[in-house]
């Protein structure tokens, strides 16, 4: 499939919202089938992905400078959304990992927060494509199998994990 097939089948962020995982007494699951060579797939994507830097802080002296300045003088954090994404799927990748346990393929208990890492994956390599000053050509084939983990997840029913009762 090619990239712009894949990219196209996602929903708009405009008008996406998630569901609603609030149950009151346990951890909302959606197991899904995962292969080691889908992992591996992700895995490499995310190494191209987060080699990307969108800012473009890291390649630019100047501002990396500035903006340190501005940190400084301020008193402002240092706060890069890119930073944080990539944080959440490498704890996702480790997560599924820990699922899989070495095995050749197995079952992952994805949660709501990988959900969200999984569309805000999608659609941030959506935008690093796309965008002309970016330099982001994935491999079509690990963006087709985040794609479909993605859909995996959309369609399965959750469940919860650890359940609690009004005895405990």
């Amino acid at each position: 499939m090619d990239l712009s097939d894949v990219f196209e089948n996602l929903p708009d962020p405009g008008s996406y919202s998630f569901p609603d995982y609030t149950i009151p007494q346990g951890d909302p699951v959606m197991p899904i089938a995962l292969t080691d060579a889908e992992l591996d797939a992700l895995l490499a994507l995310y190494e191209t992905f987060a080699a990307v830097d969108p800012t473009g802080i890291d390649s630019n002296p100047f501002l990396a400078n500035t903006t340190e300045f501005l940190q400084q003088t301020f008193g402002a954090p240092a706060y890069r959304p890119d930073e944080q994404l990539n944080d959440d799927i490498a704890t996702m990748l480790n997560d599924f990992a820990d699922d899989l346990g070495g095995e050749g393929m197995g079952v992952a208990d994805a949660t709501p927060k990988h959900h969200q890492t999984l569309y805000f994956f999608l659609v941030s390599a959506k935008g690093y494509h796309t965008a002309p000053h970016l330099r982001f050509d994935p491999d079509p084939d690990a963006v087709e199998t985040l794609y479909r983990i993605y859909q995996r997840v959309t369609e399965q029913d959750y469940y919860l994990k650890r359940p609690s009762t009004v005895l405990e």
